[in-house]
């Protein structure tokens, strides 16, 4: 368990993964949505936007809901992204996990994000949505 008492807060939006060549940058609007990220590797480039903004004939997967640790967390912590996927894997929950200065994020496929949180309760994690509502999918 990591030091500190972790809330994940899950965000309504649906995101997506596209690819792009190596070397290629992205000719849209890449940049909405609660997240959005640009990786950039020697074999790919990989942009994380909002579902509705990808463009149609670019290798795609998702949907995805973006989790978000609440934070801002100390670099100095451990143990925070082995305590959140633990429950998962044992959930058989494929996810992708990001991390940035302030926090980490999780993208979970839309339709596992029920499961991932009643995986994350029964570990003791708090698990929210990030709109008044409540609602979660």
């Amino acid at each position: 368990m990591s030091e500190i008492a972790l809330h994940l807060m899950a965000h309504p939006e649906d995101v997506a993964v596209v690819r792009l060549a190596a070397g290629e940058q992205p000719e849209w609007d890449w940049q909405q949505g609660p997240f959005a990220t640009l990786t950039v590797t020697a074999d790919e480039t990989s942009v994380v936007t909002l579902a509705s903004a990808a463009p149609a004939g670019l290798p795609t997967e998702g949907p995805f809901r973006v989790v978000e640790v609440a934070g801002p967390l100390a670099f100095g912590l451990w143990g925070i992204m082995a305590e959140i996927l633990a429950p998962l894997v044992d959930a058989h929950i494929s996810v992708l996990a990001m991390s940035t200065f302030d926090t980490d994020w999780i993208l979970v496929r839309t339709e596992d994000l029920r499961a991932a949180g009643e995986a994350w309760r029964r570990a003791g994690l708090i698990f929210t949505s990030t709109n008044l509502s409540g609602s979660l999918p």
